[in-house]
C-alpha cells in the first residue's frame, strides 16, 4: 500500500505543491512526519489508539496540506 502511495505521488509530483523542489519537499514532510511522532510520543501512555489514529490523522491532514498548497 505504501509503494502504491508512493508511487502515485512520485507521477502527480508537478501538479500539487511538491514541484516548487525536492528540497523544499522533503523539508516539509520531514516536519509533518516530526510533527506526528511528536504526538504519537506524547499520547502513546494514555490512550495508544487513540495516539496512532492522531498521529496518522496529523500526518495524512499536513502532507495534503503540503501537496495543495
Amino acid at each position: 500500500m505504501r509503494l502504491a502511495w508512493l508511487s502515485w505521488l512520485a507521477r502527480h509530483f508537478t501538479e500539487y505543491g511538491y514541484s516548487q523542489g525536492l528540497l523544499r519537499a522533503s523539508i516539509g514532510t520531514s516536519a509533518v512526519l516530526v510533527t506526528a511522532a511528536l504526538v504519537w510520543f506524547g499520547l502513546q501512555h494514555r490512550n495508544r489508539p487513540f495516539a496512532v489514529a492522531l498521529s496518522g490523522l496529523v500526518s495524512a491532514l499536513g502532507i495534503g496540506w503540503l501537496a495543495f498548497h
